[in-house]
């Protein structure tokens, strides 16, 4: 009897301990990708890299700085940057002029290259002009097939309900409705700001809060959205489909507030086709309406 006891009790405590470690692994799982970054190379005009030279990113609208130091072969990397901008990056190194970059920009899941060239404090120079091309869509930071809606897209985007899935359109393998590539929504890993939305039952509409005829993140409060097809990045992971990732804005040091309606009834509703009605005339009646309201902690 007591060997029964033993070994039930032991079984017990497997099974407790494979449930929180099913648990643990979901949580893992949940998380998404809501930060990106800034890398680059310091090097004097000789070519030469410089080591531990001081890099300082500042996210101008809120004052947050990120800080590093440059490592073997003048390289600098800062993870995990709040995304958006502008932010101000700056390269010091004691001997060495200072040089800044402004207006740089911090994407959801990539890393913005940006490469210092200092110049000796003892030499007068005239300003270094430095001048480079880049390719947005063949770059080495590129992880896969992916589109990134920024802030300026997202401004400018034509609409009508105001929400994600009008954005996701800007993706060319979107079929309008969560699909991508040919692969049904169900196998989607959609995130909002890091939590787990996506829906492999099939049991709600693809879009977080579908069934309620209005999604629950408007434009106003999106900051960045990401689509990936086939990521190389090991922290994306879980979906056949595309890897949506949703950023909402997080607040500065100013005052902004934004205020939005749309509506919508049967007589902006079509019934007829050359002049023959196909449908009675409908009763419905849609308001939406929102606003968002920012600015600093005192």
């Amino acid at each position: 009897m007591r060997r029964r006891l033993h070994v039930h009790s032991g079984f017990s405590l497997l099974a407790v301990f494979a449930a929180l470690l099913l648990a643990a692994t979901g949580n893992l799982h949940a998380q998404g990708v809501t930060t990106g970054g800034v890398e680059g190379v310091v090097h004097s005009q000789t070519g030469a890299p410089l080591v531990g030279a001081a890099i300082r990113a500042t996210h101008v609208p809120s004052g947050t700085e990120y800080r590093t130091v440059s490592r073997t072969g003048g390289v600098f990397t800062i993870p995990g940057m709040r995304v958006g901008g502008p932010y101000t990056v700056t390269a010091t190194m004691i001997g060495y002029g200072d040089e800044a970059r402004e207006q740089v920009l911090v994407a959801l899941g990539t890393d913005s290259r940006i490469d210092f060239v200092l110049s000796e404090e003892a030499i007068e120079l005239a300003t270094i002009e430095v001048e480079a091309g880049r390719d947005e869509i063949l770059n080495s930071s590129r992880t896969g097939a992916e589109t990134i809606i920024g802030p300026e897209l997202i401004l400018t985007q034509p609409t009508i309900k105001r929400t994600t899935r009008d954005l996701i359109k800007n993706d060319p393998r979107n079929d309008g409705n969560y699909a991508f590539a040919g692969r049904n929504w169900l196998y989607n890993n959609i995130t909002l700001d890091g939590s787990y939305f996506s829906n492999p039952f099939g049991l709600d509409d693809p879009a977080p809060g579908g069934q309620a005829a209005s999604e629950p993140v408007p434009f106003d409060a999106v900051e960045q959205v990401y689509v990936a097809i086939a990521p190389f990045d090991v922290r994306q992971s879980g979906f056949t489909g595309a890897n949506v990732n949703t950023v909402t804005k997080s607040g500065t040091n100013d005052w902004r507030g934004t205020v939005y309606t749309f509506f919508r009834n049967q007589n902006l509703q079509g019934n007829k086709v050359n002049g023959n009605k196909v449908i009675a005339d409908p009763d419905l009646s849609f308001n939406q309406t929102g606003f968002s309201l920012g600015g600093p902690i005192i």
